[in-house]
């Protein structure tokens, strides 16, 4: 009996020394529950690309502009879920953005906010499918239909200083 104690806690002690030494990941997948505070901070789009569509095949998103006319914008947002985004032709809007983990995939979804309006009345808003997102970079993913399947605008960020 003395034995196998020994022997079960010498496994223990091993299992935890090797969990506490192994490395950790940041790199938040679409399959996994993710945190608001994973979004605070200034963000810079720095690409947009496109899979299972033809460039140039998305003329408008956010219902404001052409895809690639948000490369080089810059979205600030903060933790009580206000935000602001600028295009790099000066451009900016008000949002009011959150995050959903319903459904089994994360999204990063946010309304735009205009002069006077309460983001809880405002009913119209946009969803983003969270590719993935550390402490330096962030994608999301855009659905479009085509034909009978869904193409995706991917929208690639890296965090500011």
């Amino acid at each position: 009996m003395k034995k196998i104690f020994q022997t079960s806690f010498a496994v223990l002690a091993l299992t935890i020394i090797f969990s506490a030494c192994s490395s950790t990941k940041n790199t938040v997948s679409s399959s996994s529950t993710v945190s608001r505070g994973k979004f605070v901070g200034t963000w810079n789009l720095t690409n947009v690309s496109y899979d299972g569509l033809v460039t140039n095949a998305v003329q408008n998103v956010f219902d404001q502009a052409p895809p690639n006319a948000f490369v080089g914008s810059v979205w600030k947002l903060t933790n009580s879920g206000n935000g602001i985004y600028t295009l790099a032709g000066g451009a900016s809007q008000t949002i009011f953005w959150s995050v959903n983990n319903d459904g089994g995939t994360s999204q990063f979804q946010f309304k735009k906010l205009y002069e006077g309006d309460k983001a809880k009345n405002v009913q119209e808003g946009y969803r983003l499918i969270i590719a993935s997102i550390n402490d330096a970079n962030m994608t999301l993913q855009s659905p479009v239909a085509v034909g009978n399947g869904t193409g995706y605008v991917i929208y690639n960020f890296t965090k500011g200083q």
